[in-house]
């Protein structure tokens, strides 16, 4: 069942992609109607969570100001993109590893829809993307960070990296610390098959930058990193 499954889930995907993808683009770039090109994406992450058996709840949307917001969050597995694509903002944009920029029409869907690529081995790019980011919050664009950089292969949360810290001080929005649990066992080590799995996001209180410059950025990454700590040992709100 989970060959199956797993098979029916990339193929239609895969097919969903190479049509909404395309028309997307023609919508956002055509037409000048960015919010189609989010409702083609939110519908293909439904479609692909539903296949998959992916279920997902979430608490603490109510501590999320109507403002512009920087989501920070753990990441543990490769469901968790679309999950907190899905659950936490209509329009959310997202810094991501470059790598990903280069699968075929995703990289320009990216691009439209506003994300912002970093490359972590080339320090210069690296900042001028969080410039970039910095400038989008400012316009009202809320963000997805990850700032392990990675995913973590235990569960455990890596280091942070400085990056989307940057940017949110730069352009003074508050960080909302989230922890996303229970994808990891979606797609075993090596495998790519995927299983149903329950996964748990909780939102935490968020933290301001208002105020704060770039010499306060280390506390703010501790203070950030403990909130994110602290909703992981709270658990799946599965159970």
């Amino acid at each position: 069942m989970t060959l199956v499954r797993s098979i029916v889930t990339y193929a239609v995907v895969l097919a969903y992609i190479l049509v909404a993808g395309p028309t997307g683009l023609l919508i956002a770039v055509g037409f000048r109607w960015k919010w189609g090109l989010y409702a083609l994406g939110h519908a293909g992450v439904r479609l692909a969570l539903t296949l998959a058996g992916i279920r997902y709840r979430v608490v603490g949307r109510d501590r999320v100001p109507a403002t512009t917001v920087v989501f920070c969050s753990n990441h543990a597995s490769n469901v968790d993109p679309p999950v907190l694509f899905q659950a936490l903002h209509p329009q959310l944009h997202v810094l991501y590893k470059a790598e990903l920029h280069r699968f075929p029409i995703m990289g320009a869907v990216f691009d439209v829809g506003g994300f912002v690529p970093i490359d972590r081995g080339d320090r210069d790019k690296a900042m001028a993307s969080i410039t970039r980011g910095a400038e989008s919050l400012r316009a009202g664009n809320s963000f997805l960070i990850f700032p392990e950089g990675t995913r973590s292969r235990t569960g455990h949360l890596l280091p942070f990296k400085k990056g989307g810290f940057i940017m949110a001080i730069q352009a003074q929005v508050p960080i909302v610390p989230v922890a996303v649990q229970g994808g990891r066992a979606a797609m075993r080590k090596g495998s790519a098959l995927i299983r149903p799995v329950r996964v748990s996001v909780r939102l935490g209180t968020p933290i301001p930058t208002a105020g704060l410059t770039l010499d306060d950025r280390d506390a703010l990454i501790e203070r950030v990193r403990r909130q994110v700590e602290l909703l992981l040992e709270e658990g799946s709100l599965w159970e």
